[in-house]
């Protein structure tokens, strides 16, 4: 199983709930986007974008859809609070 490793900037927003930017910070966005596919990748998903196949590649894949992945609830918080980081940082989908 591999483990976890979110970019330190990922981590220092989560930890500091930033939740009102006026404009989205690219690089906080960027890892926040690492963030999250790191867990998709190490959980076998098989990624559609070109960005995100050229970030992390295919090799291994197992699943189509992120809601077939086998998540640990530990995954779906760190999934749901990156997600809301990037809702809150206004970045783009």
């Amino acid at each position: 199983m591999r483990s976890l490793c979110l970019p330190l900037s990922a981590v220092l927003l989560l930890a500091a709930g930033a939740t009102s930017p006026a404009h989205a910070d690219p690089r906080a966005c960027a890892d926040l986007w690492t963030a999250r596919n790191e867990i998709y990748k190490a959980r076998g998903y098989c990624f559609r974008t070109k960005a995100a196949i050229a970030a992390f590649g295919n090799a291994g894949c197992q699943y189509d859809n992120v809601e077939d992945l086998p998540l640990s609830a530990n995954d779906h918080r760190a999934i749901a609070d990156i997600i809301r980081q990037e809702r809150a940082l206004r970045c783009p989908r």
